[in-house]
């Protein structure tokens, strides 16, 4: 018996130290799962956040184009509202889905977002709806869905912890000058 007595120490410190590997392991397992499914969700959200961003964005070129044909922007490629109607009604066929996936998987900061964009985008179709003429007013609901659209996409890198981006401001070089 003195010889399992002499032996007991080492036989618990294997049971001890078999207990302690498994209780590592599972942590380590589990905090890998954990992250990983973080992961998944952030690329799906990624996914939903920039869907809603395209869905919207195809509604805001049409309305550009729109416009030029009332003549309200300078767009180069003109669209009549008649020529446009089944790429609207297209464009917020696709939206809506978009945005129900928004709903479900976006921070309520990310969705408070989107919904001021998506007003302002339905601001600008009103306008065009109504056949209004008048280019100033045009450039007034430009900059409103514009700041919209930036607000989204601030709200989206923050929601990612992503770094700031471009706010999307595309400034034209002048034309070049003629050394006449």
């Amino acid at each position: 018996m003195s010889a399992f007595i002499q032996q007991l120490p080492a036989l618990i410190g294997v049971v001890v130290g078999a207990l302690g590997s498994y209780l590592a392991i599972t942590r380590g397992d589990q905090a890998r799962f954990r992250r990983e499914q973080e992961a998944r969700w952030e690329e799906r959200r990624l996914e939903t956040y920039a869907e809603y961003a395209r869905s919207l964005k195809k509604s805001v070129t049409l309305t550009y184009r729109i416009a030029a044909h009332l003549g309200n922007d300078p767009h180069p490629h003109p669209l009549s509202p008649e020529e446009a109607a089944p790429h609207l009604a297209a464009a917020n066929d696709g939206r809506d889905p978009a945005g129900e996936a928004l709903l479900m998987l976006g921070t309520r900061d990310v969705v408070d977002r989107a919904r001021v964009w998506v007003v302002t985008v339905l601001e600008m179709e009103q306008f065009l709806r109504e056949r209004t003429h008048d280019p100033q007013a045009w450039s007034v609901l430009l900059e409103k869905q514009r700041t919209a659209r930036e607000g989204y996409y601030a709200a989206v890198r923050r929601d990612l912890a992503l770094p700031p981006g471009h706010s999307g401001q595309w400034q034209l070089a002048p034309p070049p000058r003629s050394s006449s």
